[in-house]
């Protein structure tokens, strides 16, 4: 507001000086002309002085804007990015050139949003097969399966057929809280057939059944899992003996709280300090980093989906000590049914 405010006050103090040199020019003109020139040629002269001054305050005020943004958009179509127009040797005004920095970061934060996106599906999938092909195939082997009496391979081959259903729908829709915990259960049954009895998992909400059911809360979709999959292979699977995930559900009046812990191995306190430092904000270089670990980006992935959708205030916090586990808290705002 203060910028908008002073660029205002530039604006009318420019115009307010062009407008009492004009009358001080006028005034003069008028001294002179009145003592050598008869008054119907005074009248004349001023009137041709007026048009002169009005094609000249349009010519600046207009034609040359007009120009200078026929020149910038000639180079968007040309390739140039938007951050490059400040590079180019064109003169370009305050109005200008607040329009270009708000059009930059909106484009900046739209290429952030579709990596996420992106990147969502590939760490779910990691692969590029037809996942339709994929989902039948699956209904399929449970099918033989029931008939040979293998229950236990029936029921992992549904697990892992609903979750790949799941996971190719589109990532842009909310989804209700309850969606994505049973895609959590299914994606745990998918675990335990190479797990076994070493992995437990627990789900705790406190569910009022006012009129505000907390199953029903509206979240981005794949928010989980990633989340879930990084405690696993990052804390449990490095760990000797049971290992077990806690993932409770909490909220405010105006805000939802997921922690997903682990007793897990945990992470090394430089580390640690390192991952929130990138938490704090949204970057597209960390998300189309080759060189961070696979258990990064998906933490950044979903960080900063949830950062672009609701904003910075919301998003992930992780609290670690190493041979005692991980804390994941996610927050979110509350988006009623």
């Amino acid at each position: 507001m203060n910028k908008d405010r002073n660029f205002l006050l530039d604006n009318i103090k420019k115009w307010v000086w062009m407008i009492l040199m004009f009358i001080i020019l006028l005034l003069a003109l008028i001294g002179f002309a009145a003592t050598t020139i008869p008054s119907y040629k005074v009248v004349l002269v001023l009137i041709v002085l007026a048009f002169f001054l009005i094609v000249y305050i349009g010519y600046i005020s207009v034609y040359l804007r007009y120009r200078q943004m026929e020149k910038l958009l000639q180079l968007y179509t040309e390739g140039y990015f938007v951050d490059d127009f400040f590079e180019q040797d064109i003169k370009i005004s305050k109005t200008v050139s607040k329009v270009l920095e708000l059009l930059s970061d909106r484009l900046d934060k739209s290429a952030l949003l579709n990596v996420s996106k992106k990147q969502a599906q590939y760490l779910a999938l990691q692969n590029q097969i037809n996942p339709h092909f994929l989902y039948n195939t699956l209904e399929g082997i449970r099918s033989e399966a029931l008939c040979a009496g293998m229950d236990g391979v029936a029921s992992m081959t549904e697990a892992l057929a609903t979750f790949f259903r799941y996971t190719i729908s589109n990532v842009d829709h909310l989804v209700t809280l309850e969606d994505e915990l049973s895609n959590i259960e299914n994606y745990y049954i998918i675990q335990q057939f190479r797990f076994g009895d070493k992995l437990s998992l627990s789900i705790e909400y406190d569910d009022d059944g006012d009129d505000l059911s907390i199953l029903n809360l509206k979240l981005p979709k794949l928010i989980l899992q990633p989340i879930v999959e990084n405690s696993i292979y990052h804390g449990i699977e490095r760990k000797i003996g049971k290992g077990n995930l806690r993932i409770h559900i909490d909220y405010t009046a105006d805000r939802l709280i997921i922690r997903i812990s682990d007793d897990g191995m945990g992470i090394e306190k430089e580390a640690l300090d390192k991952l929130n430092n990138k938490l704090l904000t949204n970057s597209l270089d960390d998300m189309e980093s080759k060189k961070e670990k696979k258990g990064g980006i998906a933490i950044i992935n979903v960080n900063n989906r949830i950062k672009l959708i609701f904003g910075e205030k919301y998003g992930i916090y992780i609290y670690s000590t190493q041979n005692v586990g991980t804390d994941v808290e996610i927050t979110l705002p509350i988006i009623k049914e």
